[in-house]
C-alpha cells in the first residue's frame, strides 16, 4: 500500500523558514571563505573550518526545518539520532573538501569543478543519508531521474558557491550568493522530497500520523546555537566590519581575483607587514 505524502503540513512557514536557514549557513560560510584567502597559517585554517562547518550546518539545519512539515498520513514517523547527526557529519566534511581545494588551489575551471562536484555530492548525501534516518511503517523508494536531477542541483549549486566565495566582492556580493544559494540547496531538496514514494507495510495504520515538529525541533538546536555563535564571530572580526579596506598592496593569493590583491584592512597582522616591507625598503641597499 502506498502512502500518502505531505511535505508541507504548515504550509509556507516550513519551506520559507528553511530557505532562511540556508541563507544564513550559506553567506556565513562565504564570508569565512573569503577572509581567508586573505591570511596564512592557523588563521585560514580556521576561518576555513569556520566556512565549512557554517555551510554544513546551514544545509542540515535547512533539510530538518523542512522536515518538520513532512508527514505520512497513515503512520506516523521518527528519527535516528546517530543517522540523523551522521548526515551533518558528512555534509561539514564534504563541503571542507571542497573548500580547501578550491582556496588552495585556486579557484581555476578545474578546481571549482573538482571542488564543487564533492561538495555537491556531500549536500545530496547529507539529504539522502537524513532520509535514511526516518523510522516509519513503511520503505522509502525513490524514482532514479528525480534523484539525479536532484544532484545535479546541487553539484551546480555548490560549484556556483565556491565561485562566489573567490571573487572577494564585500559583502552585498556575499549576500547575493547566498540567497541564490539558498534557492539552490532548497530546491535540491523538494526535488529530492519530490522522488519520494513510502510503501507501508500492512493494509493501514490505524491512526494518522503526525508531523515531525516536536521530534525534530530538540536535533536542531545545537547547529542553529552553532550558526548563531558563527554569526557574532564573523560580526565583529575586524576585517569584516563594514568592508574597511585599504590600498596598501598584498601578496596574491591562489583563487583571489587580481583586482582583491590591491586590498587590506586595518587588521593587526596585516599592519605588521606593511611596517616589515617600509623597513625593508629603507635599507641601504635600496637607497
Amino acid at each position: 500500500m502506498q502512502g500518502t505524502v505531505d511535505g508541507f503540513s504548515y504550509g509556507l512557514v516550513t519551506p520559507v523558514v528553511a530557505y532562511l536557514m540556508a541563507c544564513l549557513g550559506g553567506s556565513l560560510g562565504l564570508r569565512c571563505t573569503t577572509r581567508s584567502m586573505l591570511v596564512d597559517g592557523r588563521l585560514r585554517i580556521g576561518w576555513l573550518a569556520l566556512g565549512s562547518a557554517a555551510i554544513g550546518s546551514g544545509i542540515w539545519t535547512m533539510h530538518f526545518v523542512a522536515m518538520m512539515g513532512f508527514k505520512v498520513l497513515q503512520t506516523p514517523v521518527g528519527y535516528d539520532p546517530l543517522t540523523t547527526f551522521a548526515s551533518l557529519a558528512v555534509a561539514i566534511v564534504m563541503v571542507g573538501i571542497g573548500i580547501f581545494m578550491v582556496t588552495s588551489k585556486g579557484a581555476t575551471g578545474a578546481a571549482l569543478f573538482t571542488g564543487g562536484t564533492i561538495t555537491g555530492l556531500g549536500i545530496a548525501s547529507m539529504h539522502y543519508l537524513g532520509m535514511a534516518g526516518l523510522r516509519l511503517n513503511g520503505t522509502l523508494e525513490y524514482d532514479t531521474v528525480t534523484v539525479a536531477a536532484s544532484v545535479v542541483i546541487a553539484v551546480v549549486a555548490a560549484i556556483a558557491a565556491l565561485w562566489a566565495a573567490g571573487q572577494v566582492r564585500g559583502f552585498l556580493w556575499s549576500v547575493g550568493a547566498s540567497l541564490v544559494m539558498g534557492i539552490a540547496v532548497s530546491g535540491m531538496h523538494y526535488t529530492g522530497m519530490a522522488a519520494l514514494d513510502v510503501h507501508l507495510h500492512g493494509a493501514a495504520a490505524p491512526a494518522e500520523g503526525a508531523s515531525s515538529a516536536g521530534l525534530l525541533a530538540p536535533l536542531i538546536i545545537g547547529p542553529l546555537v552553532f550558526l548563531l555563535l558563527a554569526g557574532v564571530v564573523v560580526m565583529f572580526d575586524p576585517f569584516m566590519i563594514m568592508d574597511r579596506f585599504h590600498t596598501v598592496p598584498v601578496e596574491r593569493r591562489p583563487g583571489i581575483p587580481a583586482q582583491a590583491t590591491a586590498h587590506t584592512c586595518r587588521h593587526p597582522e596585516y599592519r605588521v607587514a606593511r611596517e616589515h616591507r617600509e623597513r625593508s625598503s629603507r635599507t641601504p641597499q635600496n637607497r
